[in-house]
């Protein structure tokens, strides 16, 4: 099980890292939310512990882009912030726990395992219609054949995949595939979704445009 740390302090880092490492988990430490939010565009992550008050993007921020792109990867949000209204914040925008420092290390890895057995649910793969999206093995099909996809592509739909049913914006849409620094226009998402409806004609889904408001990927033709 991999799991990411996302901790500025390298001393509380080590033995953070060193504590788990030893219950089985193969643990990557970064030292700040940009890091962290790339990270968790390329790989698949188990579940995520990360302070809130970290360098660039701080934990609220890439716990907000997580969820927006559709990740629901579990996180527990480590600070040393005690007022309720953190706590409540850092909840309701998508975290999944929260431990307030100075904490006992054996309450931390407890809490990291109930998160684990929690997330071990969600599905690596998704289909709708006849497209079938592999998110660990990075591989999109229909009918079976493979389908060939750039990497904003992929990012884009596995996003509307993951808000089937939704209706999103081309903002929410930046929001969510990009990392910290990189621009693209609105522009520009037209032009990833028009490429995108091209390689699902024979998919039996269809992305819609709703004026006025974005895009919704559905059933359909």
């Amino acid at each position: 099980m991999q799991l990411l740390l996302v901790e500025d302090d390298a001393v509380l880092a080590d033995g953070i890292a060193r504590n788990l490492s030893a219950q089985g988990y193969e643990v990557d430490v970064v030292r700040n939310g940009s890091d962290a939010d790339a990270m968790l565009q390329r790989r698949e992550i188990g579940a995520v512990v990360m302070d809130i008050g970290i360098p660039g993007l701080d934990g609220f921020e890439v716990v907000r882009r997580m969820r927006a792109r559709g990740n629901h990867t579990p996180v527990l949000l480590l600070t040393a912030r005690d007022a309720v209204a953190d706590r409540v914040f850092g909840l309701e925008i998508g975290a999944d726990d929260y431990l307030v420092k100075p904490f006992a290390t054996a309450e931390l890895v407890a809490r990291v395992k109930a998160l684990v057995r929690r997330g071990g649910g969600r599905d690596a793969s998704i289909e709708i219609g006849a497209l079938k999206l592999d998110a660990a093995a990075r591989r999109a099909t229909v009918h079976g054949m493979p389908i060939d996809l750039s990497a904003r592509e992929w990012a884009i739909l596995e996003y509307l995949l993951r808000n089937t049913g939704r209706v999103v914006s081309k903002q929410q849409i930046i929001d969510a595939i990009l990392p910290w620094g990189e621009e693209v226009t609105l522009n520009a998402v037209e032009v990833y979704l028009s490429r995108i409806r091209s390689k699902l004609a024979d998919a039996g889904v269809a992305i819609r445009t709703v004026r006025g408001f974005g895009y919704m990927l559905d059933i359909g033709t």
